[in-house]
Parts: structure tokens; C-alpha cells; sequence
């Protein structure tokens, strides 16, 4: 039976797309960029240095320990001593950001989120408002453990974020260029390119300067997943700048039309070469579990694993009509 593809609109990344307009520009990838998925390095060529380095030590004891100073010296400063209800203080955190003027265009929920298992370890992954996410990171007998878990990981780094520290300020963006320059042997005047990688490391930073590490991660995650997907360098291709590509997608929220034309980009790699969203599903499962254990930011390993968990269900949807 003759297998039908998918049709897909692709407004803005086409042939006659020059460098002039992004207005409609949509992450999808077409012709020979999408038989092959990028490789998974940081966004833009670049990683990004000093930003979210809360992250955790190697050793899992150390991360617990921490985790669990932070949790009590947070229970000491807003509920006196005792026991402290994690989940709750999570909650009440961020419902106090809000009433005090923090920007939460989706409200001050936090979400949760179990993987469903019949048996333990039980995983569970909290949404903070902004859209960071993270995931239990100790062996978990219970749910309800599960959960207090990711509030626990999440509650420390949303403490920690609040540190001015974590702040993107003139004197972090020089640190993080300079470091760029020596970890890529770059030279001075990319730094000052904004079509260079390096240049335009220094453009994201500079356009969020004032916003914390989580806040600038969340828009990071953005640029993760396009570079992930093909999609900067079909954009290239089609001689999209990197600035125009920046400036465009720095003010895109991750939404379901975006994750849906990723999707779509996997299931004609998968028609393409049989298996290609298997191998890919399973390494990304790996990697969000590796980062899930060691207490790490998950927003863009998870949304790899929603978008290839998507394009497997569309592919069964095109299967079962074509029968």
C-alpha cells in the first residue's frame, strides 16, 4: 500500500524567503533539511556558559544534602521551624512572586506531572510558571515521594534564581563572552558580529540583560529545539540571518503549532529511514533521565520526548488511514 505523506504549509520558509521577512517564518524544515535531524549540540553553536550552573554536583548524596539545606532554611525564613510541606512552600513561592509584581502570564500554577508506572520508582515532573521544568531525582517507593521530590529540586534552584548572582547583568555577559571566545578560539570581532555564533550568544544575552537564569534558560529552550529539529539551519539555507531568526524567535513562546511542525519534520524522517524516531526517542529518554538524576533544568529534554511521543502518534494516525 502506497504510503502518503503528510502536506504541510510551511508560510515564511520557502524558496522566495530572503533575508527581508520573518513575520510568518513557522520551525519546520523541508526538502533535504529534513531526512536529517541536527545533532544535539547547544543552540546557536554555542552553549551557554555560566548560566544555570546551580545545577547539581555529581555526587548524588551532595545533591540531596543541598537540596535539603535549601528546603530548610527556606521552612526557617518563611514558616519557622518544623517540618516543611515542600509542595506547598513551592506553591506559596511563586503565588508571592506574583503579588509581588513578577510577570507570570500564565499565572503562579505549578504543575505536576507522574509518569505512569504500576511499580516503583515512581517519576514525577513539575512545570514552574515560567515553563522551567524539573523531575524527581531520588529513588521514589511512593507517588506522593515522587512528587515532594521535584518540589524539593524545584524549590532550591527557584530560591537560588532569586539570588542577584543569577541575574544577567554587563559584568556576567563579558564573563560569559570571554569564556565563549576561549572554549570556540574565537576572536574579539565575532564577538561584535551579530551573525556570528559568538556575536549572537552576545545579542541573547544583551536583549534579556536584567532577567534571571531560569527566564533566560526558558527562552533558551526555544532555540535548543529549532537547532535540535533542523530547523536554524533550514533557515539558513534559505538566507535567513541570525538576527533576523534571533529577534524573531526571542518573542515565541513555545506553543502547540510549533511543537506540531516538529513533529511532522519526524514523522517524514521516520518515512524516510525506518526507525530514525525510535533511535531518537530512546536517546532522548536516556538523556532526560541522566539530567532528571542529577537534579538538572529538563524543559528541553522533555519537550524533545512530548514532540517525537507526538510525531509517533501521528504516524499511527497516517498508518491506520492508510489501511
Amino acid at each position: 500500500m502506497e504510503s502518503v505523506r503528510p502536506q504541510r504549509l510551511q508560510p515564511g520558509v520557502g524558496a522566495g524567503l530572503s533575508g527581508g521577512t520573518l513575520r510568518s517564518l513557522r520551525p519546520g524544515v523541508t526538502g533535504s533539511s529534513a531526512s536529517q535531524a541536527s545533532a544535539p549540540p547547544p543552540p546557536l553553536g554555542l552553549g551557554v556558559p555560566g548560566a544555570l550552573g546551580l545545577g547539581s554536583p555529581g555526587n548524588p548524596a551532595v545533591l540531596r544534602e543541598a537540596v535539603e539545606a535549601v528546603v530548610r532554611s527556606f521552612a526557617k525564613h518563611t514558616q519557622g521551624y518544623g517540618r516543611v510541606n515542600v509542595v506547598e512552600a513551592l506553591q506559596e513561592f511563586w503565588q508571592m512572586k506574583q503579588t509581588r509584581g513578577a510577570d507570570l502570564k500564565n499565572g503562579a500554577l505549578v504543575v505536576y506531572e507522574m509518569v505512569p508506572s504500576n511499580s516503583p520508582p515512581y517519576v514525577c515532573y513539575v512545570t514552574l510558571p515560567g515553563g522551567s521544568c524539573f523531575g524527581s531525582f531520588q529513588f521514589c517507593p511512593t507517588k506522593a515521594e515522587a512528587r515532594r521530590s521535584a518540589a524539593k529540586i524545584a524549590l532550591m534552584n527557584s530560591v537560588f534564581n532569586e539570588h542577584p548572582s543569577r541575574r544577567i547583568t554587563d559584568e556576567f555577559i563579558e564573563k560569559s563572552v570571554c569564556e565563549a571566545l576561549a572554549t570556540f578560539n574565537g576572536n574579539r570581532e565575532e564577538a561584535d558580529n551579530p551573525n556570528t555564533g559568538i556575536g549572537a550568544f552576545r545579542f541573547m544575552l544583551e536583549s534579556n540583560k536584567g532577567k534571571s537564569m531560569l527566564e533566560f534558560q526558558e527562552l533558551m529552550t526555544v532555540f535548543q529545539l529549532l537547532h535540535w529539529n533542523g530547523s536554524l539551519k533550514a533557515m539558513r539555507e534559505r538566507q535567513c540571518s541570525r538576527q533576523e531568526v534571533l529577534a524573531h524567535y526571542s518573542h515565541r513562546a513555545l506553543d502547540d503549532d510549533m511543537r506540531n511542525q516538529m513533529a511532522m519534520d519526524w514523522v517524514n524522517r521516520e518515512q524516510d529511514n525506518p526507525a530514525t524516531l525510535t533511535r531518537e526517542l530512546a536517546s532522548t529518554e536516556r538523556q532526560l533521565d541522566e539530567a532528571r538524576l542529577a537534579g538538572k533544568e529538563l524543559r528541553y529534554h522533555k519537550e524533545k520526548k512530548d514532540i517525537l511521543m507526538l510525531a509517533a502518534g501521528q504516524l499511527g494516525n497516517l498508518h491506520a488511514s492508510n489501511c
